[in-house]
Parts: C-alpha cells; structure tokens; sequence
C-alpha cells in the first residue's frame, strides 16, 4: 500500500476507485465498505484509494473536545493496508480545509487530482463545509463528472450494530469482548518502555512500563488484561496493568506489562499490546503481599484465557 501524506503527492489513476471517511477503529462497518471497494476495483481492474482525514475533524474544530481515537495514524494505515488497499491518503484536517466546499472537494480533489470512477460511501455520508455535500449531491453531479457513485445502504451496515461510538464506550467500561468483536479485530496499542520504580519487579512480577505518545489514544477502563505482546516481530503471552496503583497510594495513571516467560533489556524500545479478555477491574488490597497473592491469580487467569484461543 501506497501512503501520501498530502494530496499534492498523489498522481491521477486511470481508474480509481474510492472512498473517503475518518475511518477511526477500521471496524466491520468500515470493512464493510472497504470489501466493496476492492470488489469493484478488482471487477474494473481499477485501484482501491481511501481518503482520510488527519487529525480527526473534531479535534480541529472542536479543540475543547474530550473525544479519544481507536487508531493512531500510523496504525489505522496498517489496518488499511490488511484490508488490501493499494493507495492510503493523508489529507491534513486544518480549519482551512474545513471551508472547502462539497463541490470543491468534488473537482479539486476527486476529479482533477485522483481521477475519480467510482466513489463509494457509506449511508448518511456528508462532506465539504458545514457537511453540505451528501450522496444526494454526489449522484447528481457525478455523472457530470465522469464518475459513479455506490452508497453502503443503512440496512447493509445496521444490521453489524457497529460505530466507533459504541465501541469506545465498550473500551472505557473495560468490555475487551465486545469492543473486539465490533472492530472485528483485537483492539490495540503502541507505546514505548520507560523506566519505572520495579515495584512488579520487587512482588516478583517484572513489568514494562509503558508510554503512550499520543494524547488522544483511548486506554481501556482501569484493570488487569490478558494480553498479547508484540515485539520485534515475536508474539509473546502477558498481563497488563492500567491504573494508579490504589494500594500504594499512587496518583499517575500507569501502564504497565508482565510478559511471560520474557527476559529481556528492553528500555526505549517500542512494544504493541493486543487486548484479549479483561480479567478484573483495578481494587485497592490492604497490603502489598495481599496484592502479591492476587497476582499470582491473574496470571493463572490471563494463561487460561490465553491458551483457550
């Protein structure tokens, strides 16, 4: 797959076919539409292209906004790129861009720039300033621009019962199940291992403490998980740790990952964790032997749920 990290980068396609959308999650309902573009492409012999948008929309108009994104750039990119897109671009949300109009955003970057053939959207679809354009507006004037245009009927995405929406409430209440069985996928995270005070370490339970670069990056609910840990291209089992420490009085929120049957030097280096089964919400243990014997536990708890995959 192909990324272009502005338009400008882009070189019109003989027959492009396209889709346009914030895509947050890349979840079945955006899977859904992503199949139809590579059906059609393939049929056309033409190319797959999805625009979007970065950063997302309302945190450019909306700065106040408390919304938290499923997906960094980069790893909405590779989601992108499983789902077999040939061309990714990166249109840079600013409140400029904001006031291109639909019709603008018609010519200037579906036609002229891509070569548009065939554009497909999902229902209720709306574009260009103040969400003016919809698919109305696009079956009107496509055929005047030499392209056709496909919506994803409400009926065809409903019946998945998905939305970005609903599957970051599922995350925040710790509901690892159903946040991955909307995304169709296990829900993620990317971050890199800094230093910490080895209190796992000094329960007999060594962590990675992990920092998460990106304010916006939604972190699930307060608790322990089973996980799986990527790093440097293996797969290792683990739980991880979110919150702040309640039995020692801690103030930070922290993120931290036992790996299993893992020893390693691995300070600075970038680890992805894959959220699979919440295994309990974080509580607060009278002592930290109380917290030692509960450990213990959970990791009994995260192998079972683990190897039952």
């Amino acid at each position: 797959m192909k990324i272009y990290h502005g338009i400008e980068d882009f070189s019109r396609l003989e027959y492009a076919v396209v889709t346009s959308g914030t895509f947050d999650g890349v979840h079945l309902g955006h899977q859904k539409i992503l199949l139809r573009l590579r059906e059609i492409a393939s049929n056309q012999n033409g190319e797959a292209v999805v625009i979007t948008f970065w950063p997302h929309p309302r945190l450019v108009l909306k700065p106040e906004t408390s919304l938290k994104l499923l997906n960094t750039f980069e790893e909405k990119a590779e989601l992108l790129k499983a789902q077999g897109i040939q061309h990714l671009i990166r249109i840079p949300f600013t409140k400029e861009f904001s006031q291109l109009t639909s019709e603008e955003f018609i010519i200037k970057i579906l036609v002229e720039t891509i070569g548009t053939k065939k554009l497909v959207i999902g229902y209720d679809h709306h574009f260009g300033k103040n969400r003016e354009g919809s698919f109305e507006q696009l079956k009107l004037n496509g055929p005047k621009y030499g392209f056709d245009v496909e919506e994803i009927s409400r009926q065809d995405v409903d019946h998945i019962g998905v939305s970005s929406t609903k599957i970051r409430k599922a995350l925040e209440e710790g509901d690892i199940d159903a946040a991955n069985q909307l995304l169709g996928n296990t829900y993620s995270l990317t971050g890199r291992v800094v230093s910490g005070d080895k209190l796992g370490r000094l329960l007999g339970f060594p962590t990675a403490n992990i920092e998460i670069d990106t304010a916006f990056k939604l972190i699930p609910a307060d608790g322990i998980y089973a996980v799986t840990v990527q790093y440097a291209h293996e797969i290792f089992k683990g739980m991880l740790y979110i919150g702040n420490r309640p039995t020692i009085n801690g103030v930070k929120r922290n993120i931290e990952v036992n790996i299993f049957d893992f020893d390693k030097d691995i300070y600075g280096d970038s680890l992805t964790i894959h959220f699979h089964n919440l295994i309990r919400l974080d509580i607060k243990f009278n002592d930290l032997e109380g917290l030692r014997i509960q450990l213990a536990q959970d990791k009994i708890e995260a192998l079972r749920l683990l190897n039952s995959k």
